[in-house]
C-alpha cells in the first residue's frame, strides 16, 4: 500500500531529530520540544521522535512493527511539487518523458499466467494516479459505495440489462475492459461494503483519508484479489503558520497517524500480509522562513508499517544539521534514495525480480533490511 502525502511534509517535524543540536537553531518558533517536554517528541531511539501528535503510531513501532527511513527521497533538486511528485511517482527522477508509473511497471513485470482481478490493483482517489498509469488495469474509485451503475431503485435488473447489452460491444470495442467492469461492480455488490464494520475496536478518523484506509480494508479483508493499493492526502504546504506541537502540521498529522494505526488494528492478523510505505515529493527547509513556516526543501521522512517489517528502528544515514551539512546550504540532505526503499518493498514482500524493469536505468544498492526477506 503507498501512500502518498501530498504537498511535501515537513519531515523534521514528523520524525522530529531531537539529538541533532542544530534542530533548535533552525527552528525557534515551530520546533517540537525534546521528549518529556510539554508537547514534546515522543522518543523512538534516543535521538529522534515522532510528533506527539502522532502517538496512536508509537505501539507498533515498540511492537516492531514500524520503521522510519530518515534523509529519504528523489536525488532530483526540483522544487516544483508537479515535477517532484511526477519523478516521484513515475519512478525515473528528472526524467519527463516516461508514460508509466513505477507501480504499474511492477504489476507488468510480475504479471500472473491466469487472469487477475479487476481489484488487483485499486487507488481510493478520484482519478487513477500517475503511479498506477500504464498498460497493466487498474481501478481509482472515489468511494466503494458510489461504484456501479445507478438506476435508483430498479438499479439490479438496470445493470444487468445494460451489462448484457454492453457485453457485446465491449469485445469489439475494448476488449476485456468491459467485461472487467461488470465483473468488479457484480465482485464489490458481493463484498457488501455498506455492511462492514472495522475489527479489533479500530476507529477510523472522520476524513476523506480515513476513509480511504477503512476501504482498503474492506477489499483485503473481502478476498477480491488485491495486490498493490494507493491511497493519498494533501494539504502539508506549510509556507505560514505551520505550528509546532499544535497547529496546522499537528493536525494533518494527527489525521495521517490516526488513519494508519486505525487500518493496522482494523487488519489485525492479516497485516502479516502487508506492507504499507509513505512517501511526499520532498521536504522542507531546515530554517523556518519568516512567516513561521518552511519552504521547499530536500531530503524528507518515510514511513513502513506492516506485519514482516522489522520495525522499531530508524534506518538510513543521518547526515547532520550543521550549515556545512545541508544540502545546498539549505536542506536535509539525502542518503536513501527513495528509489531504494520502493524496491525493497517490491522485491522482499512482493516478489519482483527484475528491478531494472520497474527502476530503469537505477542501481539498486543493497537493501536497508527493514523487510524480513
Amino acid at each position: 500500500i503507498a501512500v502518498f502525502q501530498r504537498g511535501a511534509v515537513d519531515g523534521l517535524n514528523m520524525v522530529v531529530p531531537f539529538g541533532d543540536r542544530s534542530y533548535y537553531g533552525n527552528r525557534p518558533s515551530i520546533a517540537i520540544p525534546t521528549p518529556g517536554a510539554v508537547g514534546g517528541a515522543l522518543d523512538l531511539d534516543g535521538f529522534f521522535g515522532l510528533h506527539p501528535s502522532m502517538s496512536s503510531l508509537v505501539p507498533w513501532f515498540k511492537d516492531g512493527h514500524l520503521a522510519v527511513i530518515h534523509a529519504a527521497g528523489s536525488p532530483d533538486d526540483t522544487r516544483s511539487h508537479f515535477d517532484a511528485q511526477d519523478y516521484m511517482e513515475s519512478g525515473t527522477p528528472g526524467n519527463k518523458g516516461t508514460r508509466d508509473g513505477w507501480m504499474n511497471r511492477y504489476l507488468h513485470a510480475k504479471d500472473h499466467a491466469e487472469r487477475s482481478s479487476p481489484f488487483r490493483a485499486l487507488a481510493l482517489t478520484q482519478a487513477l494516479p500517475r503511479s498506477l498509469q500504464g498498460s497493466s488495469p487498474a481501478l481509482a474509485i472515489g468511494q466503494l459505495g458510489q461504484f456501479g451503475v445507478r438506476a435508483g431503485q430498479d438499479t439490479d435488473v438496470m445493470t444487468n440489462a445494460f451489462a448484457s447489452q454492453y457485453a457485446q460491444a465491449a469485445d469489439a470495442m475494448l476488449g476485456t475492459t468491459g467485461r472487467e467492469a461488470f465483473d468488479a461492480v457484480k465482485m464489490l455488490k458481493d463484498a457488501n461494503p455498506a455492511g462492514y464494520a472495522p475489527a479489533n475496536g479500530a476507529e477510523y478518523p472522520r476524513s476523506g483519508f480515513g476513509d480511504a484506509m477503512r476501504q482498503i480494508a474492506q477489499i483485503i479483508k473481502a478476498d477480491l484479489g488485491l495486490e498493490v493499493a494507493f491511497a493519498e492526502l494533501g494539504q502539508w504546504d506549510h509556507h505560514a503558520n505551520e505550528g509546532g506541537s499544535t497547529g496546522q502540521i499537528a493536525n494533518r498529522l494527527d489525521d495521517f497517524a490516526t488513519g494508519l494505526s486505525a487500518f493496522a488494528r482494523d487488519m489485525g492478523d492479516r497485516m502479516a500480509d502487508v506492507v504499507l510505505v509513505t512517501m511526499s515529493e520532498f521536504g522542507r527547509t531546515v530554517k523556518e522562513n519568516g512567516n513561521r513556516g518552511t519552504d521547499h526543501g530536500h531530503g524528507n521522512a518515510m514511513l513502513i508499517l506492516g506485519g514482516n517489517v522489522k520495525g522499531g528502528k530508524v534506518y538510513g544515514k543521518w547526515p547532520g544539521l550543521e550549515v556545512g551539512q545541508l544540502y545546498e546550504g539549505r536542506d536535509l540532505a539525502i542518503t536513501t534514495d527513495f528509489r531504494d526503499v520502493f524496491a525493497e518493498c517490491v522485491t522482499n514482500h512482493l516478489g519482483a525480480r527484475d528491478i531494472s524493469q520497474i527502476f530503469p536505468g537505477h542501481q539498486y544498492a543493497k537493501p536497508l533490511g527493514f523487510i524480513r526477506s
